[in-house]
């Protein structure tokens, strides 16, 4: 992710970043600052396994939270999709797979908010690519690692 690209982020995931992003800076900074001052406070730091452990733990919380900063700088917010005629960003699509019958349901996402598990795909995953743009009816092939899979597209919201 380049520093200039647009962070694609539906209001729920701007909020549960800035969530985070409030409990990394007021909660676990703090404790973590803490933890490095009774640290300090045992003497010899190159003998000093709890400073080592601390210190490593400062850096991936002040790597999150420039992450998390620079994420919420750059966001532009998906708002629920208008239009159910073609696949968006912030779509909500009914796909079933060729052969079955269970239809399975996805939002399209930004890639900071995708979670498959939880029916959020993102718009550069190849499932994302293959249905953005697409209409009711379609038949859209997705390459997956067991080879090439085929959906239709039952429903946009």
């Amino acid at each position: 992710m380049s520093a200039q690209e647009k962070v694609y982020l539906t209001p729920e995931g701007r909020e549960e970043l800035r969530e985070e992003l409030d409990e990394l800076v007021n909660v676990r900074r703090p404790a973590l600052a803490e933890r490095l001052r009774k640290a300090i406070e045992q003497g010899d730091l190159s003998e000093n396994a709890d400073y080592k452990a601390a210190k490593e733990e400062q850096s991936f919380l002040e790597g999150r939270i420039q992450k998390i900063e620079a994420m919420l700088r750059r966001a532009e917010i998906i708002e629920e999709t208008q239009s159910s005629e073609k696949v968006s960003l912030g779509s909500h699509v009914t796909v079933v797979e060729e052969g079955r019958q269970s239809p399975e349901t996805f939002r399209i996402v930004g890639t900071a908010e995708a979670d498959p598990i939880d029916g959020k795909v993102s718009h550069k995953s190849p499932m994302g690519k293959a249905l953005l743009g697409r209409q009711i009816g379609d038949v859209v092939t997705v390459e997956a690692p067991g080879g090439a899979i085929a959906f239709r597209i039952t429903d946009i919201e």
